[in-house]
């Protein structure tokens, strides 16, 4: 089994190719093991020491439907001891009033399950508003802009892998 669950929704397949490209720098499947949250029981969470939550920000700031639906699941799944770190894609430009908004809706939902975020990724190098994804500067996982700044995506996910791996002692 590997080490870490990787846990997604993606409505126009932005999402997934975000979380394969982030599997395969991890080191492929034998490391992440990807759920697509529409087909997930909630007991497959349990599997995991470290958690990766996917989530693209949809309409003014909503969750993607399947995490929507899933969403009241999650007051059911104990998350201490795990930590969790969070990616999503959104745009800056045309939802600059809540940018990556379903990340901070989901990071706050599983720390009061117990879960322990890392991950923090700097917002320097977007230009936006507002976002609930938001704590003390810092977006509580990696934002990704596939609209407007895909040429930024590798290189952000390089850093944010090597950053995680130091987080999740790997």
């Amino acid at each position: 089994m590997s080490n870490i669950g990787l846990f997604l929704g993606s409505t126009t397949g932005k999402t997934e190719y975000v979380a394969e490209m982030i599997q395969k720098e991890f080191g492929g499947e034998d490391i992440v093991t990807l759920h697509n949250i529409a087909e997930v029981e909630d007991s497959e969470f349990e599997q995991y020491q470290y958690l990766l939550i996917a989530c693209p920000t949809w309409n003014i700031g909503e969750l993607q439907s399947d995490w929507d639906g899933f969403f009241p699941e999650l007051d059911n799944i104990d998350f201490s001891g795990k930590k969790v770190a969070y990616f999503g894609t959104g745009d800056q430009v045309g939802y600059a009033d809540n940018f990556v908004d379903a990340l901070g809706i989901l990071e706050e939902k599983i720390s009061e399950q117990g879960g322990t975020t890392v991950g923090y990724w700097s917002k320097d190098g977007y230009d936006f508003n507002e976002s609930k994804a938001l704590r003390d500067g810092k977006f509580v996982g990696l934002a990704l802009d596939e609209d407007n700044q895909s040429d930024l995506t590798e290189e952000r996910i390089k850093a944010w892998v090597t950053q995680l791996k130091k987080e999740f002692s790997l």
